[in-house]
């Protein structure tokens, strides 16, 4: 009499990782050499552009007509990485954004510089999220941080030397706005639909997105409807902090939006789920794209409270990943073993 096997979850030992999730366009340069040397001299051209668009912001013996045009190839540039690393159509959006750029070099009129502007601050923050790779350990997730701040902060000189006429609130709030829904278009083309999202995959998100409610709900309301006591408590902090470390970090970019750029490369190398913490990211990215807008800003005061926010958001994600990736039970051992996902390289298109 043969015996029935016993009941139960088998392990199942993958032999291969698994490959990308989606399906990817053909080069649109065959040669590789080409492909190579294209990359180079954008590369090199974004660099340059970025230190002449730095002497918006730090004093050195240049003319100042050249920052404008500095901004400008930024915000070619950015629109190049984003609409090539996104799989979209280059033919149609790239001129679009050109004749934009050069309209307001030509004709300077208030509402093209903040359009071109506000433009640039949208595709730095998109893209300084979207070009990331997935980040298996503590040391790719931090390499992965600092990458996409180092974009996004060349899209802040980018906006800085547009020297744009705007009101900060208002423009803070519109490119927020608007890359939000890039975003968000981008990661659900690349598949990232909540049609695919397990019990933890939802979780997560959902979460990112209470605190953020939370967060822009309580400073909402202290600045409304609290107390003086609470409200000279909170300026009597600000003050100090900017007389003895000449800096504030900004609350959003330290619990929500650095944070969630750790864990949503992290959690990228296990399930696709992490793009969509990844949307959350792009409002720190933003708000950071955003911080030189206005002429009056001091460039010291926000790069000390850029790095306060840079360290805090780091040490704040790094413990959230801690407890986001770690295994829940031992029964997470019977269960069928993850395998890391595999996604195009860091200059490819995602689809």
């Amino acid at each position: 009499m043969s015996r029935k096997p016993a009941a139960g979850r088998r392990r199942l030992d993958p032999m291969e990782a698994r490959g990308y999730d989606l399906p990817t366009r053909e080069p649109r340069i065959a040669s590789p050499l080409l492909v190579r040397v294209i990359y180079a001299l954008t590369l090199g051209t974004w660099i340059v552009a970025a230190l002449v668009a730095a002497t918006a912001v730090v004093y050195v013996p240049a003319p100042t007509w050249v920052q404008r045009p500095a901004a400008a190839v930024l915000l070619v540039i950015f629109a190049l990485g984003l609409i090539h690393r996104g799989g979209g159509r280059l033919r149609i959006w790239l001129p679009l954004v050109t004749v934009l750029a050069v309209a307001a070099l030509v004709f300077g009129t208030g509402v093209l510089i903040a359009a071109a502007a506000a433009l640039t601050a949208v595709l730095a923050s998109v893209l300084a999220v979207m070009n990331t790779r997935p980040a298996s350990t503590v040391r790719a997730a931090i390499g992965e941080y600092l990458l996409a701040l180092v974009t996004a902060l060349v899209g802040t000189l980018g906006v800085a030397a547009w020297n744009a006429p705007v009101n900060y609130q208002r423009f803070n709030l519109v490119v927020i706005g608007a890359a939000l829904t890039l975003v968000i278009i981008m990661v659900w083309n690349l598949g990232a639909g909540l049609h695919g999202m397990g019990r933890q995959g939802l979780l997560i998100p959902v979460g990112v997105a209470l605190v953020l409610i939370v967060v822009l709900a309580y400073s909402s309301f202290v600045r409304t409807h609290g107390s003086e006591t609470v409200i000279d408590a909170i300026s009597q902090a600000v003050i100090f902090l900017r007389q003895h470390f000449g800096g504030v970090p900004r609350p959003v970019e330290v619990f929500i939006g650095f944070p969630a750029l750790i864990m949503g490369v992290s959690i990228r190398s296990k399930r696709r789920e992490g793009w969509w913490v990844l949307v959350f990211a792009v409002i720190g990215t933003a708000v950071l794209t955003t911080s030189l807008v206005t002429p009056g800003a001091l460039p010291s005061y926000i790069g000390l409270s850029t790095l306060y926010s840079i360290i805090l958001g780091l040490a704040v994600g790094l413990v959230a990943r801690h407890f986001v990736l770690r295994d829940r039970s031992s029964r997470s051992s019977r269960a069928v073993e993850p395998v890391a996902r595999v996604e195009p390289p860091r200059y490819a298109p995602l689809k």
